[in-house]
Protein backbone atom coordinates (compact mmCIF):
# COMPACT_ATOMS: atom_id res chain seq x y z
CA UNK A 1 0.00 0.00 0.00
CA UNK A 2 1.16 3.50 -0.58
CA UNK A 3 1.69 6.04 1.88
CA UNK A 4 -0.58 8.46 0.63
CA UNK A 5 -3.17 6.24 1.60
CA UNK A 6 -2.66 6.71 5.12
CA UNK A 7 -2.83 10.50 5.03
CA UNK A 8 -6.97 10.52 5.43
CA UNK A 9 -8.95 12.18 8.19
CA UNK A 10 -7.83 15.95 9.47
CA UNK A 11 -5.02 14.29 11.77
CA UNK A 12 -3.59 12.40 8.80
CA UNK A 13 -3.37 14.82 6.40
CA UNK A 14 -2.66 17.56 8.96
CA UNK A 15 1.07 14.67 9.75
CA UNK A 16 1.76 15.53 5.68
CA UNK A 17 1.40 18.93 5.60
CA UNK A 18 3.40 19.17 8.90
CA UNK A 19 6.50 16.93 6.85
CA UNK A 20 6.17 18.89 3.96
CA UNK A 21 6.79 22.44 6.28
CA UNK A 22 9.54 20.47 8.12
CA UNK A 23 11.38 19.29 4.88
CA UNK A 24 10.59 22.07 2.27
CA UNK A 25 10.39 26.11 2.06
CA UNK A 26 6.83 25.53 1.14
CA UNK A 27 4.55 27.83 2.86
CA UNK A 28 1.82 26.54 5.22
CA UNK A 29 -1.00 28.38 3.81
CA UNK A 30 -0.28 26.93 0.04
CA UNK A 31 -0.06 23.59 0.91
CA UNK A 32 -3.01 23.93 2.93
CA UNK A 33 -5.11 25.42 0.75
CA UNK A 34 -4.78 22.80 -1.69
CA UNK A 35 -5.87 19.99 1.21
CA UNK A 36 -8.93 22.73 1.95
CA UNK A 37 -10.38 22.38 -1.83
CA UNK A 38 -10.32 18.85 -1.66
CA UNK A 39 -13.91 17.08 -1.94
CA UNK A 40 -12.61 14.55 1.14
CA UNK A 41 -13.08 16.83 4.30
CA UNK A 42 -16.89 18.68 5.41
CA UNK A 43 -16.56 21.83 6.75
CA UNK A 44 -16.10 20.83 10.31
CA UNK A 45 -13.04 18.64 8.93
CA UNK A 46 -11.10 21.71 7.24
CA UNK A 47 -11.82 23.86 10.27
CA UNK A 48 -10.53 21.20 12.26
CA UNK A 49 -7.51 20.83 10.26
CA UNK A 50 -6.30 24.27 9.54
CA UNK A 51 -6.56 24.66 13.71
CA UNK A 52 -4.16 21.94 14.20
CA UNK A 53 -1.97 22.76 11.05
CA UNK A 54 -1.18 26.23 12.17
CA UNK A 55 -1.47 25.71 16.14
CA UNK A 56 1.48 22.89 15.52
CA UNK A 57 3.40 25.18 13.83
CA UNK A 58 2.73 27.97 16.36
CA UNK A 59 3.75 25.82 19.22
CA UNK A 60 6.49 23.74 17.55
CA UNK A 61 9.29 24.04 19.93
CA UNK A 62 7.07 23.98 23.15
CA UNK A 63 5.71 21.22 22.08
CA UNK A 64 9.00 19.34 21.06
CA UNK A 65 10.48 20.69 25.02
CA UNK A 66 7.73 18.63 26.26
CA UNK A 67 7.86 15.36 23.85
CA UNK A 68 11.82 15.71 24.55
CA UNK A 69 11.74 15.34 28.04
CA UNK A 70 9.08 12.42 28.07
CA UNK A 71 10.96 10.76 25.16
CA UNK A 72 13.83 10.84 26.88
CA UNK A 73 15.88 12.48 24.32
CA UNK A 74 15.06 10.37 21.50
CA UNK A 75 12.25 12.60 19.94
CA UNK A 76 14.65 14.14 17.13
CA UNK A 77 15.79 10.98 15.96
CA UNK A 78 12.10 9.43 15.24
CA UNK A 79 10.46 9.83 11.55
CA UNK A 80 8.98 12.68 10.45
CA UNK A 81 5.39 10.93 10.43
CA UNK A 82 6.18 9.70 13.99
CA UNK A 83 7.16 13.27 15.26
CA UNK A 84 4.44 15.28 13.60
CA UNK A 85 1.28 12.49 14.58
CA UNK A 86 2.89 13.23 18.54
CA UNK A 87 2.81 16.85 17.53
CA UNK A 88 -0.40 16.86 16.46
CA UNK A 89 -1.62 14.52 19.54
CA UNK A 90 0.05 16.74 22.03
CA UNK A 91 -1.43 19.78 20.80
CA UNK A 92 -4.83 18.60 21.31
CA UNK A 93 -3.58 17.83 24.71
CA UNK A 94 -2.65 21.14 25.84
CA UNK A 95 -4.90 23.31 23.86
CA UNK A 96 -8.05 21.97 22.12
CA UNK A 97 -9.20 21.05 25.58
CA UNK A 98 -13.14 19.67 24.47
CA UNK A 99 -11.63 16.41 23.11
CA UNK A 100 -11.10 13.63 25.58
CA UNK A 101 -7.31 13.06 25.52
CA UNK A 102 -7.78 9.47 25.15
CA UNK A 103 -9.23 9.71 21.55
CA UNK A 104 -6.16 12.37 20.62
CA UNK A 105 -3.80 9.15 22.08
CA UNK A 106 -5.26 6.92 20.17
CA UNK A 107 -5.61 8.81 16.76
CA UNK A 108 -2.01 9.38 16.96
CA UNK A 109 -0.82 5.81 17.69
CA UNK A 110 -3.63 4.16 15.07
CA UNK A 111 -1.94 6.68 12.46
CA UNK A 112 1.72 5.60 13.90
CA UNK A 113 0.59 1.65 14.18
CA UNK A 114 -0.36 2.09 10.40
CA UNK A 115 2.35 3.86 9.05
CA UNK A 116 5.51 2.79 11.05
CA UNK A 117 4.66 -0.11 12.86
CA UNK A 118 3.59 -1.96 16.63
CA UNK A 119 6.93 -0.88 17.94
CA UNK A 120 6.77 3.15 17.08
CA UNK A 121 3.19 2.68 18.32
CA UNK A 122 4.15 1.89 21.82
CA UNK A 123 6.92 4.41 22.22
CA UNK A 124 3.98 7.13 21.00
CA UNK A 125 1.37 5.56 23.39
CA UNK A 126 3.79 5.53 26.33
CA UNK A 127 4.92 9.25 25.90
CA UNK A 128 1.35 10.37 25.23
CA UNK A 129 0.36 8.29 28.25
CA UNK A 130 3.13 9.63 30.58
CA UNK A 131 2.49 13.37 29.47
CA UNK A 132 -1.09 13.51 30.43
CA UNK A 133 -0.43 11.81 33.81
CA UNK A 134 1.79 14.87 34.58
CA UNK A 135 -0.33 17.77 33.21
CA UNK A 136 -0.07 19.75 36.34
CA UNK A 137 3.59 19.21 36.26
CA UNK A 138 5.04 19.90 33.00
CA UNK A 139 8.67 20.92 32.81
CA UNK A 140 9.67 24.29 32.24
CA UNK A 141 13.20 25.78 30.84
CA UNK A 142 14.43 28.02 33.58
CA UNK A 143 13.57 31.87 33.15
CA UNK A 144 16.28 32.59 35.56
CA UNK A 145 19.58 31.59 34.47
CA UNK A 146 18.70 31.65 30.88
CA UNK A 147 15.28 34.23 30.05
CA UNK A 148 16.05 34.16 26.20
CA UNK A 149 15.56 30.16 26.00
CA UNK A 150 12.87 30.33 28.61
CA UNK A 151 11.00 32.33 26.41
CA UNK A 152 11.92 31.17 23.27
CA UNK A 153 10.41 27.75 24.14
CA UNK A 154 7.66 28.49 26.25
CA UNK A 155 6.10 31.19 23.43
CA UNK A 156 7.84 29.05 20.71
CA UNK A 157 10.12 31.53 18.98
CA UNK A 158 13.25 31.18 17.27
CA UNK A 159 16.29 32.12 19.51
CA UNK A 160 17.25 34.25 17.58
CA UNK A 161 14.23 36.54 16.81
CA UNK A 162 13.62 36.74 20.86
CA UNK A 163 17.07 37.87 21.41
CA UNK A 164 16.68 40.87 19.10
CA UNK A 165 13.26 41.80 20.61
CA UNK A 166 14.63 41.35 24.02
CA UNK A 167 17.36 43.92 23.66
CA UNK A 168 15.18 45.93 21.67
CA UNK A 169 11.82 45.89 24.21
CA UNK A 170 12.73 44.60 27.67
CA UNK A 171 11.89 40.46 28.51
CA UNK A 172 8.44 41.82 29.83
CA UNK A 173 7.43 43.81 26.50
CA UNK A 174 8.90 41.04 24.48
CA UNK A 175 6.81 38.31 26.49
CA UNK A 176 3.77 40.37 25.72
CA UNK A 177 4.03 40.33 22.38
CA UNK A 178 5.54 36.87 21.78
CA UNK A 179 2.35 35.95 23.65
CA UNK A 180 0.36 37.98 21.08
CA UNK A 181 1.61 36.53 18.12
CA UNK A 182 0.60 32.85 19.85
CA UNK A 183 -3.23 33.89 19.34
CA UNK A 184 -5.43 33.15 17.09
CA UNK A 185 -5.79 35.72 14.69
CA UNK A 186 -8.98 37.70 14.68
CA UNK A 187 -10.86 37.90 11.48
CA UNK A 188 -11.67 41.80 10.36
CA UNK A 189 -13.64 43.00 7.42
CA UNK A 190 -13.97 46.34 5.70
CA UNK A 191 -17.57 47.40 4.30
CA UNK A 192 -17.32 48.77 0.43
CA UNK A 193 -18.90 52.26 0.47
CA UNK A 194 -19.20 51.44 -3.46
CA UNK A 195 -22.19 48.71 -2.44
CA UNK A 196 -22.95 49.78 1.11
CA UNK A 197 -21.89 51.30 4.51
CA UNK A 198 -20.82 49.84 7.87
CA UNK A 199 -24.21 50.43 9.39
CA UNK A 200 -26.06 48.35 6.26
CA UNK A 201 -23.59 45.74 6.80
CA UNK A 202 -23.69 45.48 10.67
CA UNK A 203 -27.62 44.72 10.28
CA UNK A 204 -26.87 42.24 7.27
CA UNK A 205 -24.42 40.21 9.92
CA UNK A 206 -27.29 40.74 12.52
CA UNK A 207 -29.68 39.30 10.15
CA UNK A 208 -27.44 36.04 9.68
CA UNK A 209 -26.30 35.64 13.77
CA UNK A 210 -22.79 36.67 12.62
CA UNK A 211 -21.49 38.38 16.05
CA UNK A 212 -19.27 41.47 15.40
CA UNK A 213 -17.50 44.80 17.28
CA UNK A 214 -16.81 48.07 15.92
CA UNK A 215 -13.26 48.99 14.52
CA UNK A 216 -11.26 51.43 17.24
CA UNK A 217 -9.42 52.77 14.31
CA UNK A 218 -11.20 52.60 11.18
CA UNK A 219 -15.20 54.01 10.66
CA UNK A 220 -15.71 51.29 7.90
CA UNK A 221 -13.70 47.93 9.54
CA UNK A 222 -15.55 45.25 11.64
CA UNK A 223 -13.90 42.57 13.60
CA UNK A 224 -15.83 39.46 13.62
CA UNK A 225 -13.72 37.38 15.94
CA UNK A 226 -12.67 34.10 14.69
CA UNK A 227 -15.24 33.63 12.18
CA UNK A 228 -14.91 30.41 9.40
CA UNK A 229 -15.83 30.49 6.18
CA UNK A 230 -16.21 34.02 5.60
CA UNK A 231 -15.03 33.53 2.09
CA UNK A 232 -17.95 31.26 1.61
CA UNK A 233 -20.47 34.26 2.57
CA UNK A 234 -22.63 35.41 0.31
CA UNK A 235 -21.79 38.88 1.32
CA UNK A 236 -18.42 38.38 0.39
CA UNK A 237 -18.87 37.02 -2.98
CA UNK A 238 -21.49 40.25 -4.04
CA UNK A 239 -18.98 42.61 -2.81
CA UNK A 240 -20.33 43.69 0.35
CA UNK A 241 -17.04 43.77 2.17
CA UNK A 242 -13.04 42.66 2.07
CA UNK A 243 -11.49 41.09 4.43
CA UNK A 244 -8.54 43.10 5.70
CA UNK A 245 -6.54 43.99 8.90
CA UNK A 246 -6.73 46.92 10.36
CA UNK A 247 -3.12 47.59 10.53
CA UNK A 248 -3.62 47.34 6.28
CA UNK A 249 -6.49 50.08 6.20
CA UNK A 250 -4.52 52.15 7.92
CA UNK A 251 -1.50 52.45 5.45
CA UNK A 252 -4.11 53.36 2.72
CA UNK A 253 -5.58 55.95 5.10
CA UNK A 254 -2.42 57.35 5.16
CA UNK A 255 -1.80 57.65 1.65
CA UNK A 256 -5.34 59.30 1.56
CA UNK A 257 -6.36 58.59 -1.97
CA UNK A 258 -8.62 61.31 -3.64
CA UNK A 259 -11.18 60.90 -5.98
CA UNK A 260 -10.06 61.84 -9.61
CA UNK A 261 -6.12 60.94 -8.51
CA UNK A 262 -3.80 59.04 -10.45
CA UNK A 263 -2.38 56.65 -8.33
CA UNK A 264 -0.38 53.84 -8.49
CA UNK A 265 0.36 50.56 -6.03
CA UNK A 266 3.82 49.13 -7.08
CA UNK A 267 2.89 46.04 -5.35
CA UNK A 268 -0.39 46.05 -5.39
CA UNK A 269 -1.20 41.71 -5.32
CA UNK A 270 -3.08 40.31 -3.66
CA UNK A 271 -5.23 43.12 -3.79
CA UNK A 272 -6.68 44.80 -0.10
CA UNK A 273 -5.32 47.84 -0.41
CA UNK A 274 -6.29 48.18 -3.91
CA UNK A 275 -9.36 47.51 -3.62
CA UNK A 276 -9.34 49.93 -0.63
CA UNK A 277 -7.78 53.05 -2.45
CA UNK A 278 -10.67 52.61 -5.62
CA UNK A 279 -13.19 52.49 -2.76
CA UNK A 280 -11.83 55.77 -1.42
CA UNK A 281 -11.85 57.32 -4.65
CA UNK A 282 -15.18 56.49 -5.03
CA UNK A 283 -14.32 54.79 -8.35
CA UNK A 284 -13.20 58.33 -9.75
CA UNK A 285 -9.85 58.86 -11.62
CA UNK A 286 -7.00 56.28 -12.21
CA UNK A 287 -5.13 53.43 -10.12
CA UNK A 288 -2.12 51.56 -11.93
CA UNK A 289 -1.62 48.21 -10.35
CA UNK A 290 1.44 46.71 -10.71
CA UNK A 291 3.13 43.29 -9.58
CA UNK A 292 5.63 40.98 -11.20
CA UNK A 293 3.68 38.10 -11.53
CA UNK A 294 0.47 37.55 -13.96
CA UNK A 295 -0.74 34.79 -11.53
CA UNK A 296 -0.71 37.20 -8.71
CA UNK A 297 -2.18 40.43 -10.53
CA UNK A 298 -4.90 37.79 -11.65
CA UNK A 299 -5.81 38.17 -7.66
CA UNK A 300 -5.86 41.70 -7.70
CA UNK A 301 -8.16 41.98 -10.97
CA UNK A 302 -10.59 39.56 -9.25
CA UNK A 303 -10.68 41.20 -6.05
CA UNK A 304 -11.46 44.81 -7.88
CA UNK A 305 -14.20 43.02 -10.05
CA UNK A 306 -15.63 41.33 -6.37
CA UNK A 307 -16.24 44.85 -5.03
CA UNK A 308 -16.96 46.66 -8.66
CA UNK A 309 -14.12 48.55 -9.28
CA UNK A 310 -13.47 49.71 -12.91
CA UNK A 311 -10.92 52.81 -12.82
CA UNK A 312 -8.00 50.57 -12.27
CA UNK A 313 -5.56 49.45 -14.90
CA UNK A 314 -3.33 46.36 -14.32
CA UNK A 315 0.60 45.76 -15.24
CA UNK A 316 2.52 42.85 -15.00
CA UNK A 317 5.87 43.92 -14.38
CA UNK A 318 8.68 44.10 -12.01
CA UNK A 319 7.58 47.51 -9.72
CA UNK A 320 11.53 48.45 -9.74
CA UNK A 321 11.47 48.56 -14.02
CA UNK A 322 8.37 50.65 -14.10
CA UNK A 323 8.01 54.43 -15.31
CA UNK A 324 5.19 56.59 -15.94
CA UNK A 325 7.29 59.95 -15.97
CA UNK A 326 6.67 61.42 -12.63
CA UNK A 327 2.99 61.97 -13.41
CA UNK A 328 1.33 60.37 -10.34
CA UNK A 329 -0.35 61.79 -7.44
CA UNK A 330 0.70 59.27 -5.17
CA UNK A 331 2.84 55.75 -5.09
CA UNK A 332 1.92 53.43 -2.40
CA UNK A 333 4.92 50.70 -2.13
CA UNK A 334 3.84 48.06 -0.12
CA UNK A 335 7.29 46.79 -0.09
CA UNK A 336 7.85 42.85 0.72
CA UNK A 337 9.44 42.21 3.90
CA UNK A 338 10.02 39.69 6.44
CA UNK A 339 6.67 39.64 7.79
CA UNK A 340 7.17 39.38 11.27
CA UNK A 341 4.40 41.76 11.70
CA UNK A 342 1.81 38.92 10.89
CA UNK A 343 3.20 35.71 12.81
CA UNK A 344 -0.01 35.40 14.59
CA UNK A 345 -1.84 34.97 10.56
CA UNK A 346 1.27 33.04 9.43
CA UNK A 347 3.13 31.39 12.01
CA UNK A 348 5.72 29.44 10.11
CA UNK A 349 7.24 32.63 8.51
CA UNK A 350 9.30 32.80 12.56
CA UNK A 351 10.84 29.43 11.77
CA UNK A 352 11.54 30.15 7.96
CA UNK A 353 12.99 33.70 8.11
CA UNK A 354 16.61 34.26 8.87
CA UNK A 355 19.06 37.11 10.24
CA UNK A 356 20.57 37.50 6.69
CA UNK A 357 16.86 37.73 5.28
CA UNK A 358 16.19 41.10 6.15
CA UNK A 359 19.27 42.79 5.08
CA UNK A 360 18.54 41.29 1.97
CA UNK A 361 15.40 42.93 1.51
CA UNK A 362 16.75 46.10 2.21
CA UNK A 363 18.44 46.30 -1.12
CA UNK A 364 14.60 45.43 -2.52
CA UNK A 365 12.89 48.12 -0.27
CA UNK A 366 15.10 50.59 -1.35
CA UNK A 367 14.96 49.72 -4.75
CA UNK A 368 11.62 50.23 -4.82
CA UNK A 369 11.41 53.30 -2.93
CA UNK A 370 13.96 54.59 -5.88
CA UNK A 371 11.35 53.63 -8.70
CA UNK A 372 8.44 55.68 -6.87
CA UNK A 373 10.48 58.79 -6.55
CA UNK A 374 10.41 58.86 -10.37
CA UNK A 375 6.72 58.15 -10.72
CA UNK A 376 5.23 60.90 -8.31
CA UNK A 377 4.93 64.63 -9.49
CA UNK A 378 6.24 67.21 -7.66
CA UNK A 379 3.64 68.29 -4.32
CA UNK A 380 2.98 64.12 -5.18
CA UNK A 381 2.78 61.92 -2.00
CA UNK A 382 4.32 58.02 -1.36
CA UNK A 383 3.73 55.82 1.02
CA UNK A 384 6.10 53.43 2.25
CA UNK A 385 4.59 50.99 4.57
CA UNK A 386 5.35 47.07 5.61
CA UNK A 387 4.38 44.04 7.66
CA UNK A 388 7.05 43.89 9.84
CA UNK A 389 8.36 45.51 13.46
CA UNK A 390 12.00 45.44 12.21
CA UNK A 391 13.37 48.88 12.44
CA UNK A 392 15.94 48.17 9.19
CA UNK A 393 13.29 47.23 7.04
CA UNK A 394 11.31 50.46 8.37
CA UNK A 395 12.43 54.00 9.38
CA UNK A 396 16.15 53.26 8.49
CA UNK A 397 15.56 52.28 4.88
CA UNK A 398 13.39 55.43 5.00
CA UNK A 399 16.21 57.44 5.81
CA UNK A 400 18.75 55.75 3.79
CA UNK A 401 16.46 57.19 1.26
CA UNK A 402 15.78 60.76 2.61
CA UNK A 403 19.87 61.11 2.99
CA UNK A 404 19.68 60.54 -1.01
CA UNK A 405 16.63 62.38 -1.67
CA UNK A 406 16.30 65.59 -0.12
CA UNK A 407 13.54 66.61 -2.47
CA UNK A 408 11.53 64.34 -0.09
CA UNK A 409 10.09 64.53 3.59
CA UNK A 410 8.06 63.14 6.12
CA UNK A 411 4.70 64.70 6.78
CA UNK A 412 3.48 63.87 10.33
CA UNK A 413 1.19 60.93 10.41
CA UNK A 414 -0.92 62.16 12.95
CA UNK A 415 -2.73 64.62 10.31
CA UNK A 416 -4.32 61.05 8.79
CA UNK A 417 -4.60 58.30 11.38
CA UNK A 418 -5.08 58.18 15.51
CA UNK A 419 -2.26 59.75 17.60
CA UNK A 420 -1.64 56.50 19.63
CA UNK A 421 -0.82 54.32 16.09
CA UNK A 422 1.88 57.15 15.26
CA UNK A 423 5.60 57.68 16.95
CA UNK A 424 7.09 60.76 17.93
CA UNK A 425 9.12 60.82 14.37
CA UNK A 426 5.55 60.88 12.97
CA UNK A 427 5.35 57.49 10.90
CA UNK A 428 3.03 54.62 11.90
CA UNK A 429 3.66 51.82 13.68
CA UNK A 430 1.47 49.06 15.32
CA UNK A 431 2.08 46.03 17.54
CA UNK A 432 -0.40 43.09 18.22
CA UNK A 433 0.02 43.23 21.54
CA UNK A 434 -0.32 47.28 21.84
CA UNK A 435 -3.02 47.94 19.49
CA UNK A 436 -4.77 44.38 18.72
CA UNK A 437 -3.85 44.25 14.94
CA UNK A 438 -1.16 43.33 13.24
CA UNK A 439 2.37 44.67 13.52
CA UNK A 440 3.31 47.15 10.47
CA UNK A 441 4.96 50.26 9.74
CA UNK A 442 3.86 53.28 6.93
CA UNK A 443 5.73 56.68 6.29
CA UNK A 444 4.07 59.52 3.99
CA UNK A 445 6.82 61.22 1.81
CA UNK A 446 6.28 64.53 0.22
CA UNK A 447 7.62 65.40 -2.82
CA UNK A 448 8.46 68.89 -1.85
CA UNK A 449 11.22 70.19 -4.77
Amino acid sequence: MELQEFYKGPRGIAVKILNRVERTDSYLDKLLDIELKSDELNELDKRFLTELTHGVVRWKTRLDFIIEYFCKNKFAMQDPNIRNAMRVALYQILFLTKIPHAADVNEAVEFVKKIRGQKAANLVNAVLRNIIRNLNKLPTPDSESDPIQYLSIMYAHPTWIVKRWVERYGFYETEQLLSANNERPTVVVRANSLKTNVDELAKLFDERGIKYVKSKYLDDFLKVGHLTGIYNLDLFNQGYFSVQDESAGLVVKLLDPKPGETVIDLCSAPGGKTTYIGELMKNEGKIIAVDKYEHRLNLVKQSCERVGLTNVEFIAEDATAVNFNGSADKVLVDAPCSGFGVIQKKPDIKWQRELSDIKNLVKTQLELLETASKLVKNGGVIVYSTCTIEPEENIEVVKSFLDKHPEFEIEDARKYLPSDVVTNGGYMETFPHKHDMDGGFAVRLIKVK
